[in-house]
């Protein structure tokens, strides 16, 4: 494997402001137990000046005696960046715009007084002792000269990772790759990346950023986030892990009870064709699918779904085939003949063809019919 790639999530917090979700200090504690246990580097977990309660849950984490290094979000602001030093974390990541549009309608500020605050937060948090990362919002629409002068800026003032978020998820692969290498020329601190998800290219555009120099990844679990999301953890991992043969300390046998986790305490389905970890991830119904996958499973699948806490299912449908049906009902120790097996499958196809989704108990209450036992009729409602 290659060099190491930082994992930094933020769930907590970019994951937390996804429309419609809400966590009490209880499930932000869960979630930020299971993140550390997962083996994530930097949990970001929460914005202390929004509320007490986020104060509460950023603290409790802080004094939770976790491996993961823990983080808190705030303005270039002294009263933000006062209200996480009160929590205790181990770092603070603080960000202001810099792209014109942001200066001139979120801030109203001129691109010096931006050069100014960010200088005044970076110093301010490095006298209280503790790890700054230091983010250009917007920065992927900022003028590249002036980008380059801020983030010089914030390292001059003791910044120790610089974070280049694509706000708007308007970056490509090939332009996020130059604008990472492009700095790595100016700048000596690591760099990290951001991604949003607008264009559905926060994964794709995250492992460019690392492919162009990046020493560390934003990513939320399920790619939750700001309007179409972030870049999902899971997805960002196993492209470093089997496609650029990179390291993180993730254990990625557990992403998947991870996943589930944060939908069942945010509430936010994970739909069935998401990579990774949706439903039908390791599924498979196509006759021609299901062979290939019963003898070899790499004929079908790029990894092996034990690896990311999953199980391969092979579904009964009408393009099924005889060996993934011989397969699955093996599996549960059903075993007929060929005969039988025949009269299955013609049998399942059928019912597909009604427009009925064949679920397991379908299969079974088929092949009992078949093979004697409980009508089918009864069984199965056609």
């Amino acid at each position: 494997m290659g060099r190491y790639v930082r994992i930094f999530d933020t769930t907590l917090r970019d994951g937390e402001q996804t429309p419609g979700v809400s966590l009490t200090p209880e499930e932000k504690f869960e979630i930020g137990v299971q993140l550390d246990k997962l083996g994530v580097d930097v949990i970001e977990a929460g914005f202390p000046s929004a509320s007490e309660g986020e104060r509460k849950a950023v603290r409790e984490l802080a004094h939770a005696g976790l491996k993961a290094e823990i983080c808190a979000l705030t303005r270039a602001i002294k009263s933000d960046i006062d209200a996480a030093l009160s929590c205790d974390v181990d770092s603070i990541h603080t960000f202001i715009s810099t792209s014109e549009v942001q200066m001139k309608y979120a801030l109203n500020m001129t691109p010096d007084e931006v050069l100014e605050k960010s200088f005044e937060a970076v110093q301010y948090i490095k006298d209280h002792g503790v790890i700054c990362e230091f983010s250009p919002m917007d920065a992927t629409r900022t003028d590249f000269n002036f980008l380059r002068k801020v983030c010089m800026t914030a390292e001059e003032a003791g910044a120790d990772r610089i974070n280049i978020p694509d706000t708007v998820g308007i970056m490509n692969p090939d332009s996020m790759r130059r604008l990472i290498s492009r700095l790595r020329e100016t700048l000596k601190v690591p760099l990290s990346v951001h991604c949003h998800d607008d264009f559905g290219l926060a994964v794709a555009n995250s492992l460019a950023g690392v492919d162009g120099g990046a020493a560390q990844v934003h990513v939320t679990v399920n790619g939750l986030g700001e309007r179409a999301g972030n870049a999902a953890l899971e997805e960002v991992v196993m492209g470093l892990h089997m496609i650029y043969k990179l390291k993180t300390g993730v254990n990625t046998r557990l992403l998947y009870e991870t996943s589930k986790l944060v939908s069942r305490l945010t509430g936010v389905p994970i739909q069935p064709n998401k990579a990774i970890v949706g439903e039908n991830a390791f599924a498979h119904e196509s006759g021609i699918h299901t062979k290939g996958v019963v003898i070899k499973p790499l004929t079908f699948e790029p990894i092996s779904p034990e690896l990311v806490g999953r199980r391969r299912k092979l579904i009964a449908g009408k393009l099924a085939g005889r060996h993934g049906i011989r397969a699955e009902l093996r599996e549960a120790g059903i075993h007929p003949t060929e005969k039988q097996l025949k009269e299955i499958v013609k049998r399942v196809k059928e019912l597909g063809d009604k427009g009925k989704t064949v679920t397991d108990a379908d299969l079974f209450a088929i092949a009992r019919a078949v093979m004697g036992g409980v009508s089918e009729e009864r069984a199965v409602d056609l």
